[in-house]
């Protein structure tokens, strides 16, 4: 039996993980990537054990681990005194890895992409920016901004929170604003002279504002950051997420803080604000030949960590699925992977926006209430790091 043709359109962390998922079962596929060279977008991503033990299934782990930092704990301060109001280990006596099975790494965007791309081998297609896509009921024809037009079997919408394929699929850009925004950068550890735990994954929590940062590089020899605040209340372009910066705009936002924070925001030159979106979940992943996987379907805030670790979670179910159903009509397949996913990512986007208010908690009653939760972070939250997309795509029934 022939094996469909498959084009990926993104480069990004799902596409190229969908490829490895695709080959491992037996089907090749050609990534589309509309940048000239492959390029991060962003400084830094968290893999968590949702994520990691689906990249050692894979074979891929052993090489994401050379290039990546361990957190010896997960930290919540308060952000002005530095008070610890949680704390959890990680790297520490291995506990996370035994409580989910796979380790929590955090990794330069670029390194990953580097060893996935690196390991992948197969075609991909640089300077394709798709611009239309035509179904018919046995191929879908791609057409492309430097005029290449192609035919496939089928095509997998990688390509981000601002997805074209998604604009196909529903019609719709689905993306919406927070009202929340970030500033981030990589700084080294060593010049963190006011830093307490260089090698933790913290939070430090305050009024409309929270720092987030952790190690990354094999030998934890730089610190990425990602500083959060509420507004602006309106976003002023509609065309692209992120505005320039002065000197000075993202350390005004964390006056009286710790000098850890305010140290670690003015370290560098922060050029650039991102503001924040989630992608409200279309009614349809698919069409007959078209789906959707990662942000293009379910972007969403990163205060719990999981953008990435989802998108690998979709990944392998639905290259699980397209093996399982081969026999079967392909959209059987698709309405299989829309089921099993859409639950899940929902949970997991309504559980980041919910972080987002708790962080940004002023002084009141619910700080208490607030810290008491974090104190149980793992029987809170355990769910999403302990999932298995793998045993789910295998046993549909129990999901």
């Amino acid at each position: 039996m022939r094996q469909p043709s498959v084009a990926i359109i993104g480069a990004g962390i799902g596409g190229l993980v969908f490829a490895h998922a695709l080959r491992a079962r037996g089907f090749e596929a050609d990534l589309y990537e509309q940048s000239a060279e492959l390029t991060e977008i962003g400084a830094a991503v968290a893999l968590a054990a949702n994520a990691n033990r689906e990249l050692e299934r894979l074979q891929l782990l052993d090489a994401v681990r050379v290039v990546s930092a361990e957190p010896t704990e997960l930290i919540h301060r308060d952000g002005r005194t530095g008070i610890r109001i949680s704390s959890h280990p990680v790297a520490i006596g291995k506990s996370y890895e035994a409580r989910y099975g796979a380790p929590y790494f955090g990794i330069h965007r670029a390194d990953l992409q580097r060893v996935l791309s690196k390991r992948f081998g197969g075609t991909i297609h640089l300077g394709h920016r798709l611009e239309n896509l035509v179904e018919s009921a046995s191929s879908v024809r791609m057409t492309f901004a430097n005029g290449v037009e192609r035919d496939v079997d089928i095509v997998v919408g990688a390509d981000g929170a601002r997805s074209l394929v998604r604009r196909f699929v529903s019609g719709d850009s689905g993306a919406i604003y927070s009202k929340t925004s970030a500033f981030r950068g990589i700084v080294p550890t060593a010049g963190l002279h006011a830093l307490l735990d260089p090698q933790a994954l913290q939070f430090w929590m305050g009024p409309r504002a929270h720092l987030l940062h952790y190690a990354i590089g094999k030998a934890a020899e730089d610190i990425n950051f990602f500083a959060v605040v509420e507004g602006p209340e309106t976003w002023p372009h509609a065309d692209k997420w992120t505005i320039g910066a002065q000197p000075g705009d993202a350390t005004r936002c964390f006056t009286n803080w710790h000098p850890a924070v305010t140290e670690m925001i003015g370290a560098g030159w922060v050029d650039k604000r991102w503001g924040l979106f989630v992608v409200q979940q279309p009614k349809r992943w698919h069409t007959g030949r078209v789906v959707l996987i990662g942000d293009a379907a379910h972007g969403m805030l990163p205060h719990q960590g999981q953008g990435a670790n989802a998108t690998i979670e979709d990944v392998v179910t639905l290259a699980e699925l397209l093996v399982r159903g081969r026999q079967r009509p392909l959209i059987d397949a698709f309405v299989a992977y829309e089921r099993l996913r859409k639950t899940r990512t929902r949970s997991i986007q309504r559980a980041s926006w919910a972080t987002n208010t708790a962080l940004h908690l002023g002084d009141d009653a619910a700080l208490d209430r607030r810290d008491l939760v974090l104190t149980k972070f793992p029987e809170r939250y355990g769910w999403i790091h302990s999932f298995d997309a793998l045993n789910s795509a295998e046993s549909p029934a129990q999901v």
